[in-house]
């Protein structure tokens, strides 16, 4: 097989956010999202950067075990309002209610990364933490969001790659967190384990 087609890791998520980070910057990759019910654990956290790691590593090594030769990377994001965890709205009322809180006040990003390969006894966990100071938004600026359904599948209910200047005033740490996957992190810990962007 040409070295040059292989896939260096394998992403633990079906996130097409994560996807493109990783994408643009230059690794490669395959994708086999994990089957584990998040709801069961989000239920039963007290702590967002816990939650958050536990699953991130939870996912890793469920796929992990499926291919014990290859590294694994999975991710998991939460947002955290005055210690309130707020995970993927389950439907539009929902996502309004979590939008009004998150932007009444600054809230964290938190993110969670796991490496893991069996066959090499890897298992790297560490969290990233952003915080985001919103813009207070106006009713119609809410009602617009909603009917846009740019919520769906995303923690916090917003993507800031999406709404961007309007909803965000400033952030203090990772942008690509915000987006997902914290990216400085992420290369960082991919060096770790020999893997380098092409």
């Amino acid at each position: 097989m040409d070295l040059q087609n292989q896939t260096q890791f394998i992403l633990a998520s079906a996130s097409p956010r994560r996807r493109r980070l990783l994408q643009q910057a230059g690794y490669r990759f395959e994708t086999a999202p994990s089957d584990v019910d998040e709801t069961a654990f989000e239920q039963n956290a007290t702590d967002s950067q816990q939650l958050s790691t536990q699953l991130a590593l939870i996912k890793a090594e469920c796929i992990a075990r499926q291919f014990p030769e290859r590294i694994v990377l999975g991710a998991d994001t939460v947002v955290d309002a005055d210690g309130h965890i707020i995970g993927k709205p389950g439907d539009a009322a929902h996502a309004e209610q979590i939008v009004r809180l998150l932007f009444s006040r600054p809230h964290k990003v938190i993110t969670g990364v796991a490496l893991v390969c069996i066959d090499k006894a890897i298992k790297i966990v560490e969290v990233d933490v952003t915080t985001v100071y919103p813009h207070p938004l106006t009713e119609q600026q809410i009602t617009g969001h909603i009917a846009s359904g740019n919520w769906q599948g995303k923690a916090g209910a917003y993507g800031i790659q999406e709404s961007g200047d309007a909803f965000v005033q400033r952030i203090d740490g990772s942008l690509t967190n915000v987006m997902g996957l914290p990216m400085e992190r992420v290369e960082r810990l991919l060096g770790q384990v020999g893997i380098h962007p092409h």
